[in-house]
């Protein structure tokens, strides 16, 4: 008689559906990847990765190692007047970037991208297809708007905790927040 349940010994399925996942996203990218295809990439059913990793978006970003959930910050950093949106994510981008744990997948991906297309379009596709296009559609901004105050904030968070260059790597939090903000702002702004 067949035994049913879990195989016996170390489970490395979900390892599997990760991989195949990134495949999957890095050849089609975002929008041409389904979790139907992912499911057959990785020889397993649909549901196994709906178990594993919810929706497509949530393996999306499973897949880049995003240290964050957008479906979890995205509503907190949205959520209060428009007029102090860029202090709130502001504020946000300090904890993320000042994080040494959840600093090193952002640095991945950025590096990763700068020498490989793969890389790139997936940080493309997310940036566009998950973030952007959020922030956009909850703010009233355009595309353009938001993608120019993304520059501003990932350019200052390099020079501050990549590059290191004084005095922004040494200022304190809230004077970089009284830095950032309005630019963010500003490029939001009609």
């Amino acid at each position: 008689m067949a035994r049913t349940g879990r195989r016996p010994g170390p489970t490395v399925t979900r390892e599997e559906i990760l991989d195949a996942a990134r495949r999957k996203f890095g050849e089609r990218g975002y929008d041409g990847t389904t979790i139907r295809a992912i499911a057959a990439e990785a020889g397993v059913n649909q549901a196994l990765v709906h178990h594993f990793f919810g929706t497509k978006e949530q393996i999306f970003i499973a897949s880049v190692d995003f240290p964050v959930d957008p479906a979890v910050v995205l509503p907190a950093i949205l959520d209060g007047p428009r007029e102090q949106f860029g202090e709130r994510l502001a504020r946000f981008l300090l904890s993320v970037w000042g994080n040494p744990a959840s600093r090193a997948p952002l640095l991945a991906l950025l590096r990763s991208s700068t020498g490989n297309e793969q890389a790139a379009a997936m940080l493309r596709d997310l940036l566009g297809k998950v973030l952007f296009s959020r922030v956009a559609t909850a703010t009233g901004s355009s595309p353009m708007r938001v993608s120019a105050a993304a520059g501003q904030a990932v350019g200052l968070m390099l020079l501050r905790y990549v590059i290191q260059v004084e005095p922004l790597a040494s200022a304190a939090d809230d004077e970089i927040v009284a830095l950032l903000a309005p630019a963010i702002q500003a490029c939001l702004d009609p």
